[in-house]
């Protein structure tokens, strides 16, 4: 309810915003606020209904908790996500002429299409190093776009410089130190006891028909600290690039 009010104040303001250039930063700002609102409502989706997908795991016993549409709304919500940072990276790249970050700006999306693609088969197959592989794939996204980020400098958007430098970094470490480990231990401890992967096939049929409620501590427990920081200040930094990204001057 907080991060659609906050996207509902967002809209407003580039409702209501006065622009230099009307065309070019209106078609900025309504675009951003598009791609937002995908990825605040695929978010308030999953946080009302959460899931863990290889184990099938839910909070709320309906076909709305099913794996399959679970991972098809978060597909396009994260999509969504990486296009908002890919259409900023460039408006910052190209007020610059940076061709460093121009070519980040289009490697970003294709990136974060291949991360879905190893989410994709993690879920099917239950093949715990592709959800590895698939947040590596986001972790050097993030550390790409800071990179480019430093290559162009302050000078342009300088309201977007720091934050996107703090933010990104520590999204980085966050993947690599938590999130990718957590993952390859579980791959880990799977191949230990011998576990076996479904086929595709196999796959997609058990995500469409098996879901099991749990509210036991310990299934949630590993799950927490990412779903507590997705659904909070992954939505928020969102919702700032509406603003940030319509609001932009250079200097």
């Amino acid at each position: 309810m907080l991060n659609v009010a906050l996207w509902s104040l967002a809209a407003f303001a580039v409702v209501t915003r006065p622009h230099a250039s009307p065309g070019v930063e209106a078609a900025r700002g309504y675009l951003q606020l598009l791609l937002c609102a995908v990825y605040v409502a695929g978010c308030a989706f999953r946080c009302v209904l959460p899931v863990i997908d290889i184990p099938r795991l839910v909070l709320v016993d309906s076909r709305l908790s099913s794996v399959l549409i679970g991972r098809s709304v978060a597909t396009v919500a994260e999509l969504c996500f990486a296009a908002q940072w890919a259409l900023m990276l460039h408006q910052m790249a190209s007020l610059s002429r940076s061709p460093v970050g121009q070519a980040v700006s289009v490697t970003i999306v294709p990136l974060i299409v291949l991360a879905e693609g190893c989410s994709w088969y993690a879920v099917l197959t239950a093949e715990q190093r592709a959800h590895a592989a698939e947040n590596s794939l986001w972790g050097l996204s993030a550390a790409l776009l800071v990179a480019a980020v430093l290559v162009i400098g302050p000078q342009r958007l300088a309201a977007l410089y720091a934050p996107v430098i703090a933010g990104g970094v520590l999204y980085v470490a966050f993947i690599f130190v938590y999130d990718v480990p957590m993952y390859w231990s579980r791959w880990l401890a799977d191949h230990a006891q011998g576990r076996k992967c479904l086929s595709i096939a196999d796959g997609w049929v058990d995500v469409r028909r098996r879901w099991t409620v749990s509210y036991r501590w310990e299934d949630w427990k590993d799950e927490m600290p990412w779903m507590s920081l997705y659904f909070t200040f992954g939505v928020w930094s969102s919702i700032w690039l509406v603003y940030a990204s319509s609001g932009g001057r250079t200097h």
